[in-house]
């Protein structure tokens, strides 16, 4: 019985939930992977692809400064933590017909990684 107790104790004293991932190891991750298409942080601005300032929330195809495919733009696709997952997966499985050249990840781990870095990114 006792022993349940401190089960019990344990489960009721977790503390809030930590994101997973590793934001530093996202970040390079990002520079090498996404870098050269997408800009995110001060001054990033749209260019071979869209900034990802405060990308999760936000619906897909909807920054301003940036040209987006039809696609993009009529996917009714909104982006949460676990849609950027898939995309980052598999793209064209969750956004038929986008231009993005990119064959995805299937690491779990560096796909967590690279989200824990984005969300450093979100408006406070």
């Amino acid at each position: 019985m006792k022993y349940a107790l401190f089960t019990l104790a344990l489960i009721l004293n977790t503390g809030p939930a930590v994101a997973a991932g590793d934001a530093e190891a996202g970040g390079k991750l990002f520079a090498k992977t996404c870098g050269g298409c997408h800009s995110i942080g001060e001054g990033a601005r749209g260019g071979f692809g869209p900034e990802l300032n405060g990308i999760i929330g936000r619906p897909a195809g909807t920054t301003t400064d940036y040209q987006y495919s039809d696609a993009m733009k009529n996917s009714g696709v909104v982006w949460t933590r676990d849609k950027l997952a898939a995309y980052i997966e598999a793209p064209k499985k969750v956004v038929s017909g986008t231009r993005m050249i990119f064959w995805g990840i299937s690491d779990q781990e560096k796909i967590e990684n690279i989200l824990a870095y984005l969300e450093t990114f979100q408006s406070k």
